[in-house]
């Protein structure tokens, strides 16, 4: 007998979610989906008007903290106040990110830099500063955002392919290190998704298309196309899988 129904896998009441990147695309709508599967949810991001009119969105179990995730000396107080919100999160959702989309001639250090403290450093140093608390309670989630890139390389992707490249190494580092206290940590690899980050992929209809074709699905992903694999790794449904990258990518990689 199934000692519990499968829809309470994925309840969320009680839990309190960070998710960087929250002011935009595939980070608004991780917030959403764990908002909707009743937890507490705080937002964080540079830009202070979005995230505010998410949260009056969002309603009372929305809250947000302003930030630059990016400037490395600023992520332990970054953590600090998102931990004052609604408590000390159960949940962490890294899905901030940049693409500079430099070719590799024209890398730049400073471009490398952002790059990589924004992909790479800021998950680890948030996730580092907020596992003490997961730890206590014996439960805790952390959900990088991994890409394409870190298997496939493109154009213009070096310093991006690098820095998502580690990211999915992260994860498994992650895992090894804190899951024997009741933490997951798992990646999601999105395919090509129209956010603000692919605009420029998007913005030329026949290059779109290639992508949509390259796919087993045939098209490219739609923002509902998260929320399955978001609230699989924020919840207790995953509770004995740790140290993964989920390609969300329509078979993508597959072909």
């Amino acid at each position: 007998m199934i000692e519990r129904s499968p829809q309470s896998l994925f309840d969320l009441c009680g839990k309190t979610a960070c998710v960087t990147g929250a002011s935009s695309g595939l980070g608004r709508r991780a917030a959403d989906v764990l908002l909707g599967a009743g937890a507490s949810v705080v937002g964080i991001a540079r830009r202070a008007e979005a995230l505010e009119a998410w949260a009056a969105e969002a309603g009372e179990a929305a809250g947000f903290v302003v930030g630059d995730l990016a400037r490395r000396d600023d992520l332990i107080e970054i953590a600090r106040k998102a931990s004052q919100v609604f408590g000390a999160p159960d949940i962490l959702v890294n899905a901030a990110g940049i693409n500079t989309r430099e070719p590799a001639g024209e890398v730049t250090p400073q471009g490398w830099d952002t790059t990589l403290d924004l992909n790479l450093a800021a998950p680890f140093f948030l996730a580092q500063a907020m596992v003490p608390a997961m730890r206590e309670k014996g439960w805790g989630r952390v959900v990088n955002f991994a890409s394409l890139q870190s298997y496939r390389a493109f154009p213009g992707g070096l310093s991006y392919g690098a820095s998502k490249g580690g990211v999915t190494q992260l994860t498994r580092a992650m895992a090894e290190a804190w899951s024997n206290d009741g933490i997951t940590a798992n990646a999601i690899a999105p395919g090509f998704f129209r956010t603000e980050l692919t605009a420029a992929v998007f913005a030329d209809p026949d290059r779109a298309a290639r992508n949509a074709a390259q796919t087993c699905i045939g098209r490219n992903g739609e923002p509902s196309d998260i929320d399955g694999p978001i609230l699989f790794f924020c919840s207790d449904a995953s509770g004995y899988v740790t140290g993964q990258t989920l390609m969300v990518d329509g078979g993508f990689t597959a072909k």
